[in-house]
């Protein structure tokens, strides 16, 4: 990712610090690094293919780009968005005099649900009682799925929790999770939950281990015991397909999922907007909105009386 491609390596030293500055300085979310590098190096290779250099692009040109990726419309706004911002720091590094994407529009997005794969409650509770507690194994699939169930947090920041992260305030447990962006959050740990991680910890053996350990361990192949390496996002994935997929409910759910069933129960119940959306950590309102499945089930009942 440091080597700068041809197209940018032509334009001289200039040109190969702001790549360097762009993806290594200015972007610090590793998830947000990987999918700009992807867009654009795509882009730069469909540059060449067209054989235009870099200071010759032109709004029509990104147009024409954007008009021919077979992905959809949220993906294409991502390229754009990585196109316009090494095209920025190409200007502000005077490699190129004009940005040729900020012109260009991205095409138009709504969405009043996420795509995310539904799971119910129902499905929620048969996925937990279905975990057959003999291993250490089944103890942090089943303490992994609740933290995901009861935090509604992203898997990515319950991969990393520590030892540590699971503490009290003086006044009851807690977990600090560290969400995308640097944002740290603090979740109240409900009484279920608590016990799931604490019989975890103790047949883990994990009581006395670091702070800064990780809290969730990979697993020694098919043995059910834990190994000192801390379990990465990808593994939670397989984590939950494959408890799924054993419990016999039938979903393409992710750990995502839990996310969206959590929002849409807690506004079942009357809770308000703003309080879901801290406890999903969005700065924006019109996100937690996404998660809220509810529509989905007044649609269902208007469909039900149909009478054809």
């Amino acid at each position: 990712m440091v080597e700068a491609p041809a197209l940018v390596a032509a334009c001289g030293a200039a040109g190969r610090y702001a790549w360097e500055e762009f993806f290594l300085g200015r972007i610090r979310n590793p998830y947000t690094r990987q999918a700009y590098w992807h867009a654009v190096r795509r882009f730069l290779a469909w540059c060449e293919g067209v054989e235009v250099e870099l200071t010759k692009i032109t709004p029509g040109m990104v147009g024409q780009y954007l008009d021919e990726l077979t992905v959809g419309i949220p993906s294409k706004k991502l390229h754009l968005a990585a196109i316009r911002g090494l095209l920025d720091v190409l200007v502000q590094r005077h490699v190129i005099v004009l940005n040729p994407a900020l012109s260009v529009r991205a095409p138009r997005y709504s969405a009043v649900e996420g795509k995310t794969p539904e799971i119910t409650v129902e499905q929620c509770r048969q996925l937990l009682a279905s975990i057959q507690l003999r291993t250490p194994l089944d103890y942090r699939d089943r303490a992994i799925i609740a933290v995901l169930i009861y935090t509604a947090a992203r898997v990515g920041a319950v991969a990393t929790l520590r030892i540590k992260s699971l503490t009290n305030d003086g006044t009851q447990p807690i977990l600090r999770l560290a969400e995308k962006g640097g944002k740290a959050r603090i979740i109240p740990v409900r009484f279920d939950l608590e016990r799931y991680l604490r019989d975890y910890l103790a047949v883990a053996g994990l009581q006395d281990a670091g702070g800064e350990s990780p809290l969730f361990r990979t697993a020694a192949g098919r043995s059910g015991q834990l190994t000192s390496r801390g379990i990465s996002a990808i593994d939670i994935c397989r984590v939950v397909k494959r408890r799924l997929q054993a419990a016999g409910i039938m979903t393409a759910a992710s750990p995502h999922s839990f996310r969206a069933c959590t929002a849409t129960d807690l506004l079942m119940h009357g809770t308000a907007l703003e309080d879901v959306q801290y406890l999903l950590g969005h700065a924006d309102s019109r996100v937690t909105k996404l998660y809220d499945r509810r529509r989905r089930q007044v649609t269902r009942n208007i469909v039900e009386r149909i009478s054809v």
